[in-house]
């Protein structure tokens, strides 16, 4: 006999919000998790009465007013809106590249001033590109260069990116750098959506509310006895890794994974902000998040004596570190398609997410997908 009509492999939001739905409808769920909590990789932990992000900075975007309002109906979002600052040898320019960003680089004060310097440093790439014998971008320097010019790649692309990647730049395709936001007015929002925040309270009340009604498993690897858990459900919604739910038939997939060394600072207010990139080569971590920037504005932030910051190194993800985010290049995602036509011959399996799809997702997506599902 089948205990459920379906069995959830994996928490985070896909899972969750699966079986948040699957619930609606009449359905039965077990939702499992090797993780000793739930939530995937959107779990907060509480430290000084902060939420602090585990897995890396999570901020919630989306211009589709059917997904915000459904989070919302869930848990109140705030008002947090990703405004990033990128810190070059101890110099701060603001993101994404705005008329802030080219006071501080060239000391330009109108549009006008800006594009101009912008178009100037583009023609003398494309120049050097076409000396070279190359007629488009080979790597995503020549590509980074053609779009904004040496100054800002060389101060707030080139350092960031071969850290974040581990390669160098001339290394990269030039894929990876399809376009860069050039914004000609005074606004460092990161995001171009209608909607952005944090929920209220953190993720954790989110993820709460998404598996109300359905029971719970942690620290239980659907691997180590793969056929009873196969056995409880008529259907397996499985949000892992693609490839090892194949048994890595094929091989392994690569993905890039993050180290964090989180803090706690006796100082109410760090760096004044909830994310700063660092985009020098010579420093080894990529960003340092201090977490209760997303939930705590103004003079707020120093209604909490302490803070925690976490410092955030990419690396080169091995078996058994967290995979993080899929490789895009040309072997993987081969191999990725190998899998997915193997998942598409699955007749009671439902993949999803990030790990069990090889690809990039943010939040809002995963869930619309979700909602699009059982709407269907």
């Amino acid at each position: 006999m089948k205990n459920y009509d379906y069995l959830i492999v994996g928490s985070g939001l896909f899972g969750a919000t699966f079986a948040y739905f699957a619930n609606k409808k009449g359905k039965k769920c077990l939702v499992i998790d090797k993780r000793p909590q739930l939530g995937g990789n959107v779990y907060c932990d509480k430290i000084e009465g902060i939420n602090v992000h585990r897995y890396g900075a999570h901020i919630f975007h989306t211009s589709d007013k059917r997904v915000w309002d459904f989070v919302n109906s869930l848990v109140p979002f705030n008002r947090y809106t990703n405004s990033p600052v990128a810190n070059y040898k101890g110099k701060l320019y603001n993101l994404p590249f705005n008329m802030n960003t080219f006071y501080q680089m060239w000391g330009v004060t109108t549009p006008q001033e800006a594009m101009a310097e912008i178009d100037r440093q583009k023609a003398e790439a494309v120049e050097r590109m076409h000396a070279d014998g190359a007629n488009e971008p080979r790597n995503l320097e020549e590509q980074a260069l053609v779009l904004i010019g040496r100054d800002i790649y060389e101060k707030l692309i080139k350092g960031y990116t071969e850290k974040q990647w581990g390669r160098r730049c001339t290394d990269l395709p030039a894929f990876i750098i399809k376009r860069l936001p050039v914004r000609l007015v005074f606004d460092n929002n990161y995001f171009n959506d209608s909607y952005q925040g944090i929920p209220t309270g953190g993720y954790n009340k989110l993820i709460s509310k998404l598996l109300e009604g359905s029971d719970t498993m942690t620290a239980t690897d659907f691997f180590e006895n793969r056929k009873k858990w196969e056995d409880t459900a008529d259907t397996i919604v499985y949000t892992g890794q693609i490839d090892e739910f194949f048994n890595y038939e094929y091989g392994h997939l690569n993905f890039r994974t993050v180290r964090f060394e989180t803090e706690v600072i006796d100082t109410p207010n760090y760096q004044g902000n909830a994310v700063v990139n660092y985009t020098a080569s010579d420093v080894p971590y990529t960003r340092v998040i201090e977490h209760k920037h997303f939930e705590m504005f103004g003079q707020e932030v120093y209604n909490t004596p302490k803070t925690v910051v976490s410092h955030e190194y990419s690396t080169e993800w091995k078996p058994g570190m967290e995979p993080y985010y899929p490789v895009n290049d040309k072997a993987n995602n081969t191999l990725a398609g190998k899998y997915r036509e193997l998942a598409a011959k699955q007749s009671n399996v439902i993949f999803g997410g990030r790990l069990a799809e090889y690809k990039y997702y943010d939040m809002a997506p995963i869930i619309g997908k979700v909602m699009d599902m059982f709407g269907k």
